[in-house]
């Protein structure tokens, strides 16, 4: 399969039909971890990967398949939902599912190259991972939560599953996210969540106990929306999220940024940006290397010339 072959961002159907599909996937019993996109090329690359031969090879690999490849009956859910488009007697997929916290969600399928694809990846089950860990030492009730470019809506929808009685905002700029979210939230049978398009939190009112964002924070050629960040090696969008939240947190309300930072010579740049930022808030803020090295590949773009590694970061800050 070519690994460059652009795929739509996320099907513009009926939800539907999206989420007669989920259901129907998660009856078979179907599970799959989604890997990086440099690991999902060096496997379907792999000659005996180059067309499906399971339901994990169709919905997790992206792979093209024959249409008596599936039940008629899932095939028909499949093609109903605009989760498939027939090319030379086969298939190709055009979303895909992936596993986390016991719901599937959908997600752009691979490659996401499409400057609105909606992304989904290990980076996600990270994020969810610290800020359900941050959740549970909460001492004080969550009331008001946002994920800000909340992408498949995987981070809120593990928050509103945790605290039903919370109104969670479901926060992107880009609609086919929101589209998925939507979808997702439903598939996972939470009612306190809402969908809001915004940049930033520039079209959502209040203060919020609980702000998490796993922003872009690569710097991307194609400037996709779910990868670039912009500003100084990636980091504007990161720090864009800083500055919102220190405007918006309510008293003893916490903010947790999982995001990348670029290493130059030892020292982190956007550490330093943004502890001052919340320092001169009055926001108590830690701040700790998840993962010290990961997107080494990325090294070898020019852009990142002077980058030594790039290390996936935790920010968290409260306002007491």
């Amino acid at each position: 399969m070519d690994a460059s072959s652009p795929a739509a961002a996320f099907p513009d159907v009926a939800p539907e039909a999206l989420l007669a599909l989920v259901r129907s996937v998660r009856q078979t019993g179907y599970s799959f971890t989604t890997v990086t996109p440099a690991t999902h090329a060096r496997v379907n690359a792999r000659p005996a990967n180059e067309h499906a031969k399971s339901l994990r090879d169709v919905l997790g690999w992206s792979r093209p398949f024959a249409p008596d490849l599936l039940p008629a009956d899932l095939l028909a859910t499949l093609e109903r939902a605009g989760a498939a488009t027939r090319q030379a007697g086969r298939l190709r997929p055009a979303v895909r599912l992936s596993s986390l916290d016991g719901e599937l969600f959908l997600h752009s399928a691979y490659p996401p190259s499409a400057a609105d694809a909606v992304f989904f990846g290990p980076d996600t089950l990270r994020f969810v991972s610290a800020v359900l860990g941050h959740l549970a030492q909460r001492e004080t009730p969550v009331r008001r939560a946002v994920d800000i470019g909340c992408g498949s809506g995987a981070a809120g929808i593990c928050i509103a599953k945790r605290t039903p009685e919370a109104e969670v905002s479901l926060v992107d700029i880009n609609p086919a996210a929101l589209r998925a979210a939507g979808v997702n939230a439903t598939a996972a049978g939470v009612k306190n969540t809402r969908l809001l398009q915004s940049d930033m939190l520039n079209a959502v009112e209040g203060q919020f106990d609980f702000i998490v964002s796993n922003p872009p924070f690569m710097i991307d050629r194609g400037s996709r929306a779910y990868r670039h960040g912009g500003g100084p090696l990636g980091a504007g969008l990161s720090l864009r999220v800083v500055e919102a939240a220190r405007e918006r947190l309510a008293p003893g309300g916490s903010l947790v940024l999982f995001t990348g930072a670029a290493i130059v010579d030892g020292e982190d740049p956007f550490r330093q940006a943004a502890g001052v930022l919340c320092e001169e808030a009055g926001l108590t803020w830690d701040y700790r290397e998840f993962d010290p090295d990961e997107y080494g590949e990325e090294l070898d773009d020019p852009a990142y010339e002077e980058v030594e590694r790039i290390a996936l970061i935790v920010l968290t800050a409260t306002r007491r």
